[in-house]
């Protein structure tokens, strides 16, 4: 049976200010404040599955029990039907260079192997969420949220992040990046996951 979230505090499981704003703007509404992993100084565990949801609970596990509350997780990623499914939990570090994240080089490695492969059109594809709630006593639930589409070259848009100017989704004429971010929200995996959630722990 599904646990209901019945605390007013959850730890974001991660040290991206970004994911911490969007957790704690969902979760206004409902009374619970949110608080990341890295405003509680816990150290970032080191991802060494090959699922989101296995990634997503190293995450979440590491950060309820070092904080004795619920922890949230999110693992997401891009997976490519031609390219058997890559990057999937590697989508980040295919943008790794060591100036940081470089996800424009990222996309060209992308096409460039598309090409390589001679990968018929439409390239399909689909980005995956993974979010995985954690209770300190070993308690989890799972949720997730997939927008399939295709790859598009050259890329489109200046909105969203990562591998959003070449992903344009199923039904929708435009890319990711090209929506504003309630256009976006309201079909990606993420807001699918998100949803999920709220309706299954927090309502």
């Amino acid at each position: 049976m599904t646990r209901k979230f019945t605390g007013d505090r959850l730890v974001i499981a991660s040290h991206n200010r970004g994911k911490l704003e969007e957790f704690s703007a969902l979760l206004a509404p409902l009374n619970v404040a949110c608080v990341s992993a890295a405003d509680l100084s816990l150290p970032e565990p080191e991802e060494t599955e090959s699922t989101f949801i296995g990634n997503a609970r190293i995450k979440a596990k590491a950060a309820a029990l070092a904080s004795c509350l619920p922890a949230l997780a999110d693992d997401s990623g891009l997976t490519v039907d031609a390219l058997d499914g890559a990057p999937g939990v590697y989508t980040a570090d295919w943008a790794f260079t060591p100036q940081g994240r470089d996800f424009g080089l990222a996309m060209e490695k992308t096409w460039a192997l598309l090409e390589e492969a001679k990968a018929p059109f439409p390239r399909r594809a689909q980005f995956r969420c993974t979010l995985l709630l954690y209770w300190p006593d070993g308690h989890e639930e799972i949720f997730e949220g997939v927008a399939p589409g295709q790859l598009v070259w050259p890329r489109r848009g200046a909105e969203g992040h990562g591998y959003d100017p070449m992903f344009q989704p199923d039904g929708f004429a435009e890319t990711f990046a090209e929506m504003d971010a309630a256009r976006k929200n309201a079909i990606s995996h993420r807001g699918k996951a998100v949803d999920a959630l709220l309706k299954a722990c927090f309502t």
